[in-house]
């Protein structure tokens, strides 16, 4: 029993050994010559339904958990995904807003290299809630050196002039204000003519007193005549928009549209000529509820105490 066990296992030994050497043989004839290249192939294609089919369980787990995700969770991500939008939509606004502010600084910082005197700038803070007064709230007042009557622009026209002064703001009176009048002249032929805030558009300025045989036309640029020393000298004002000739009428109808951004800038620009920069004041004097800065304004205002004085 013995030795048919060891003659069993001797010739086990012998084909494995066989299977061996005949594995290394082919693998050596496939590698030098590629003679298993066709039966690797066909195997291949043999082999791909058993692949396919074992792959099924993973397939079809994922599919179920794809199919039955609950609609809370569905729910939570569109809501996050809501709030990421909401978050790029509010930094690109401002993103926006910040680059249209940078080019009106620009703008307003060029339209300060034409202008004769000094300048300083300034930022509309709040408008009149009054409906019949064309008026805003700029934040610099008398301790700036702010005065009644100084005029104020932006970087493509002038808006108005100084109305009231306060510590540390002031009231603008707007060109389109009804009760408000620029001395204008016609850029192209030196036309002149007075500009009033219209009555029946609070966006447009009206010629006033302008005859029949003027040379104004639609399209013509109305530039600050420098009459009354209030504005500087040839700075836009506004474009004439329509000319209307009554047979009937003295004067003609003369609608035109200020080319500042009144209803939409927010910085601005205090102008004074040489006469007018002094030192922002410490002292003050009060006249008539309005704070003037002591230096220019004061002999002004104790001229004017002295003639009131002198009538009484």
């Amino acid at each position: 029993m013995d030795k048919t066990l060891f003659i069993k296992g001797v010739a086990l030994g012998y084909r494995t050994l066989a299977f061996l050497l005949l594995s290394v043989c082919i693998m050596f004839a496939d590698n030098r010559f590629g003679y298993l290249e066709k039966v690797r192939f066909g195997l291949g294609y043999a082999t791909t339904p058993i692949y396919w089919v074992s792959d099924i369980p993973t397939r079809v787990s994922l599919w179920i958990d794809d199919v039955f995700v609950s609609r809370t969770d569905l729910l939570e991500e569109n809501e996050y995904l809501r709030g990421e939008l909401l978050v790029a939509q509010q930094e690109l606004q401002l993103l926006e807003s910040l680059a249209s502010e940078n080019s009106r600084l620009l703008e307003l910082n060029d339209a300060t290299q034409v202008i004769e005197g000094e300048v300083m700038p300034a930022e509309i803070i709040n408008i009149s809630p009054d409906p019949y007064s064309k008026r805003v709230l700029i934040n610099k007042g008398a301790r700036d050196g702010v005065f009644a009557g100084q005029p104020l622009l932006d970087a493509n026209g002038l808006m108005g002039q100084v109305d009231e002064v306060l510590p540390f703001t002031s009231w603008i009176l707007l060109i389109t204000d009804s009760h408000h009048v620029t001395p204008i002249e016609v850029n192209r032929n030196g036309e002149r003519a007075l500009a009033r805030g219209s009555r029946t558009n609070p966006t447009e300025l009206e010629l006033e007193f302008v005859t029949q045989t003027q040379d104004i036309l639609a399209g013509d640029l109305l530039v600050s005549s420098g009459m009354g020393q209030i504005y500087p000298k040839n700075y836009p004002v506004a474009e004439i928009i329509s000319v209307y000739v009554d047979p009937g009428q003295e004067f003609a109808t003369v609608r035109a549209r200020p080319l500042a951004q009144i209803n939409s800038t927010r910085h601005v620009m205090l102008v004074f000529n040489q006469d007018d920069v002094v030192d922002p004041a410490t002292d003050y004097i009060e006249s008539d509820k309005t704070l003037l800065p002591a230096g220019r304004n004061s002999q002004g205002a104790q001229n004017e105490t002295e003639s009131a004085g002198q009538l009484e």
